[in-house]
């Protein structure tokens, strides 16, 4: 956007608003997602293509959000020879013409009622996990407001255009006060040539103040425990509301490794799936832990990490089982105590059962009817209750003084 906030002139065009190294940048966060996402506007405005272009390796699938179908019959996005295409939209919507983009080879979903919100869900069954919504300011208002944006990526340039109805990155949200404002947490900022990167978190909790309960309602870390409990916050996917509670949320860690050298791990599953293989005297162990390190995403982590340990066993290390746990502890300890936010999110759960939701990680998650181990819940309980014991001795300390 312009430094007045414009993604376009008042006439709708927008070639370029920022410079050739911040589009640079977004094909470098197209190349990391395994989903574009755009509506009809962009694509009857701008023609897109929403390719990794310039960047060698992976493309995402192209997804076009639009509810009545009324999109051009021709469009870069129809060339499914780039990259594949899904058009999503409300069930019934311009038959015809669905007809026609399948004869292209583009893959029509329909929706009973189509929101951010399904398409979401749609694109988990699917398997993309990491999506990149590059859409104009209705249908961003529209996913914030669904609260399944994690993290917002905003590139600023040195100009102004003007235009009392030129577009602006988000579109209406319902707020009138400047109370109400969505904050962005974890703020980075970074220089792209002339243009300015500011990108942050949304993290949508309405409190974060700590809730101490006295010590009998601190529930115990037990294997006992049941899912069925009446305080039961869960949490899975990293849009959720304490999705980041997960491991899989992008908050970087820095650990020190065997040789007391402190390195950088960019999630908590970055950190488990390459300790699979740390310490085995092996170089071929070495050049995994190193591939799993430089994974892109979380997903991608875990994708290497439980490849590389079923095709070769002999390279994990001797005492993994018993120690797998100890390793995602210390790296949960490592991530809660170096993001001040998270911890006073851990703590505002306290009275509650945490349960990692996950229906297929029955050892980590708690299954889809309570059958799963729930391990990852279990360690936060009992994170949660070692801070709550430090602020309690803290008190006790203070009120004898």
């Amino acid at each position: 956007m312009t430094a007045d906030g414009k993604i376009a002139a008042s006439s709708g065009h927008a070639s370029w608003v920022s410079g050739r190294a911040s589009r640079g940048r977004v094909f470098e966060l197209r190349g990391r997602s395994d989903a574009v996402i755009v509506g009809g506007n962009t694509v009857r405005r701008d023609d897109p293509r929403l390719t990794a272009r310039h960047v060698k390796g992976h493309v995402p699938v192209r997804i076009v959000m639009s509810q009545t179908c009324n999109l051009p019959e021709e469009a870069n996005l129809w060339n499914v020879h780039e990259a594949y295409t899904i058009v999503a939209t409300q069930r019934g919507a311009r038959r015809d013409f669905q007809k026609k983009l399948a004869m292209k080879g583009v893959e029509v979903v329909e929706f009973d009622m189509l929101n951010p919100r399904d398409v979401m869900s749609y694109c988990y069954d699917r398997g993309y996990l990491s999506v990149l919504w590059e859409c104009g300011g209705t249908l961003s208002a529209a996913a914030i407001s669904a609260r399944v944006i994690h993290k917002v990526y905003a590139f600023c340039a040195p100009k102004i255009i003007g235009g009392v109805n030129a577009p602006t990155p988000v579109g209406e949200l319902g707020m009138n006060q400047m109370t109400q404002a969505i904050d962005l947490i974890d703020v980075s900022y970074e220089q792209i040539d002339r243009d300015m990167l500011m990108s942050g978190f949304i993290q949508p909790i309405p409190d974060l103040s700590p809730v101490i309960p006295s010590v009998d309602e601190i529930p115990s870390v037990d294997p006992e425990v049941s899912p069925y409990e009446t305080n039961i916050i869960s949490f899975y996917k990293t849009w959720d509301t304490f999705g980041a509670f997960s491991n899989f949320s992008p908050h970087p860690l820095h650990m020190p490794d065997e040789k007391g050298d402190c390195l950088t791990w960019l999630t908590v599953e970055h950190y488990y799936q390459a300790h699979k293989f740390v310490g085995v005297d092996n170089p071929q162990a070495r050049d995994v832990v190193q591939e799993i390190k430089q994974a892109r995403s979380p997903e991608e982590a875990a994708r290497i990490g439980r490849t590389r340990q079923r095709e070769f066993p002999e390279l994990v290390r001797t005492d993994w089982e018993s120690m797998k746990i100890d390793v995602m502890y210390r790296a949960l300890k490592c991530k809660f105590s170096s993001y001040p936010h998270l911890t006073e999110m851990l703590l505002s759960t306290a009275g509650s059962v945490l349960v990692e939701s996950s229906p297929h990680d029955l050892f980590w998650g708690g299954g889809r009817e309570g059958e799963g181990l729930n391990y990852l819940g279990r360690l936060l309980m009992q994170l949660r209750s070692e801070i709550l014991g430090t602020v309690r001795t803290s008190v006790e300390v203070a009120d004898s003084a």
